[in-house]
């Protein structure tokens, strides 16, 4: 472990935390130990929430509304770091990390020292959100960035994952995708703190958001707030972005997420294991049972 190099990262050196982030993405640091071993000198008064996990569908324009939102919280004083996430090809594991390419907020001079943006791959994690983004995001409240977004993959159902990392949840839904009651069965909304129904200059964005609403109404609990936005005339963004910076807990699902925490520890046991690779082989040959790999994992 470098701690010169962790010590600089801490000190705002952009190149070092660079380096520190990919250290801890690839496992050669521990966050833990960067804990115990570094003295730690940001210490931030604890906001609503410290990570704020933005997902949805493709094409709804998430990457397009975090920018506007990046843009008018680091505007007002605000240290903001983004950690887009980008799917790994299943077969030859390389990833485009193009989220950045609609990312313009970092580029303006007054904003820039405010802002920072990391690209990550989703390699091997199944959930589409690798869980060693909760280490990178505790260094990077150890490094004085106040708040963390966390732009996930967006394909769908299986994006309930990144409530095991995240201490608040927004889906961004769009106009003419499906009734409320359709929408429900995705399962993230179940979990969602807020929804924003973006492309609101297109027809069906209202239709679409208050029939989200009836839909959150049949349910238990209070409904998340429901907001329109429109990215592109940054029609309702500036409400939005003062709405999800105090951001309760909407408690609609907390056993969810604690599953979810759950299981990101369990498969995190696994997919971290030295053994993984000579599993796979012996499982691909059928020397091993499924039961075994996993006594073997520590995964049970």
């Amino acid at each position: 472990m470098d701690l010169g190099q962790i010590n600089d990262a801490i000190n705002g050196d952009r190149r070092s935390l660079a380096r520190t982030l990919s250290a801890i993405e690839n496992g050669s640091i521990n966050i833990n130990d960067v804990k115990q071993n570094v003295k730690i000198t940001n210490k931030l008064q604890a906001p609503n929430w410290q990570s704020l996990a933005i997902t949805g569908a493709p094409g709804v324009g998430k990457s397009c509304l975090i920018d506007k939102l990046l843009s008018i919280w680091a505007g007002s004083g605000l240290k903001i770091a983004l950690l887009a996430i980008d799917p790994s090809s299943p077969r030859t594991g390389g990833a485009l990390l193009g989220d950045r390419v609609r990312i313009t907020s970092v580029d303006d001079e007054s904003l820039k020292d405010n802002i920072y943006i990391r690209s990550i791959a989703t390699r091997k994690s199944s959930g589409n959100v690798p869980l060693i983004v909760a280490d990178m995001v505790d260094f990077l409240h150890v490094a004085g960035w106040e708040r963390v977004v966390i732009e996930t993959v967006g394909s769908g159902q299986s994006e309930v994952r990144c409530a095991a990392i995240a201490d608040r949840i927004v889906v961004v839904e769009g106009p003419a995708r499906g009734d409320g009651v359709q929408a429900e069965k995705a399962g993230l909304l179940e979990l969602a703190d807020a929804v924003i129904v973006n492309k609101s200059d297109l027809s069906g964005a209202e239709k679409h958001a208050e029939e989200l609403l009836e839909s959150f109404e049949l349910g238990l609990g209070d409904a998340p707030p429901v907001m329109l936005t429109s990215a592109l005339n940054e029609n309702g963004v500036a409400e939005a972005a003062s709405v999800l910076l105090d951001l309760p807990d909407s408690g609609r699902s907390v056993r969810a997420r604690w599953r979810e925490r759950l299981l990101a520890h369990y498969e995190r046991k696994i997919l971290e294991s030295p053994k993984l690779d000579d599993i796979l082989s012996s499982l691909a040959i059928g020397s091993i049972s499924i039961d075994d790999a996993l006594n073997t994992l520590g995964g049970r």
